[in-house]
């Protein structure tokens, strides 16, 4: 129930993402802005749609008004993550592309250059002829689902709780959220959270479980949620989940790390802070 849930809230959240968000230098969010899509009355609206027992396959966005633009689906890929924390107790979640592999294929003193231009929406209007808000512009930064996350208890140094991110395209939203779930919702450690299976879902009627580098029997999983509707991917995923938890023990405040078993990340480190 809880992938369930979790991928029809992805599904609503991708639907909105997908037909409003772009440069806000270029195209403002709707109404008041993020405070908008964010506003309690809408999210309990949109989690309404949400049924328990059947999958909505594909979301439609919500109605914030009228926005004349389209909705992109153009496919991001290739990213790296990193997640540090020092002994002063400064804190980076960094995560860094070249978009696809190799970049636009051109190195300038020892750096190879992006190709982030395929970050844009490849068509600048939809089948409707109506213009896409993720669009190509002259000076206008193209949409990207990086999602380097720090998560903090309160306003004060002290307060840091976690770090974490991924690379992976489009994906690394779910990435990124089964590993707070996991972690802040679940009580897992940052290994444990890490190593979750990913479980997600973009606005699609397919639901992708990894089935790579797990021991675990995923087959009443799959079953379940094909049985309220959902057309299910066991293909492996592409994540690199980098994580640090700050914890107490013993009185003291140590450090656990992550490193995603679907990848070649490694934690370092002595956990003191």
């Amino acid at each position: 129930m809880g992938v369930h849930l979790l991928t029809e809230a992805e599904r609503l959240a991708y639907a909105d993402r997908d037909k409003y968000v772009a440069d806000t230098d270029f195209i403002p969010l709707p109404g008041s802005g993020v405070s908008t899509l964010l506003n309690a009355d809408y999210l309990k609206a949109r989690a309404a749609l949400i049924n328990p027992d059947k999958s909505m396959g594909t979301a439609q966005a919500g109605d914030l008004g009228a926005v004349p633009l389209g909705v992109d689906k153009t496919k991001e890929f290739g990213t790296t993550h990193l997640s540090v924390v020092d002994a002063y107790g400064n804190v980076v979640s960094m995560t860094t592309t070249v978009e696809s592999s190799m970049g636009s294929f051109h190195m300038v003193d020892g750096f190879l250059l992006t190709n982030q231009l395929t970050d844009f929406s490849a068509a600048p209007a939809d089948s409707a002829g109506t213009p896409i808000a993720n669009r190509v512009a002259p000076n206008k930064r193209p949409r990207s689902t990086m999602a380097p996350t720090l998560v903090f208890k309160g306003d004060k140094p002290g307060d840091f709780v976690m770090a974490t991110g991924s690379p992976g395209g489009g994906a690394i939203i779910q990435y990124v959220m089964k590993t707070v779930v996991g972690a802040l919702d679940w009580g897992l450690d940052a290994q444990q959270a890490t190593s979750l299976v990913n479980t997600g879902a973009s606005n699609s009627a397919t639901t992708g479980i990894d089935g790579s580098n797990t021991s675990l029997d995923l087959t009443a999983l799959v079953d379940g949620l094909k049985a309220k509707g959902h057309t299910v991917n066991t293909a492996a995923q592409s994540s690199g989940v980098a994580t640090i938890i700050r914890v107490t023990k013993d009185g003291k405040s140590v450090l656990q790390g992550g490193a995603d078993p679907r990848r070649e990340g490694i934690v370092l480190g002595d956990g003191a802070m």
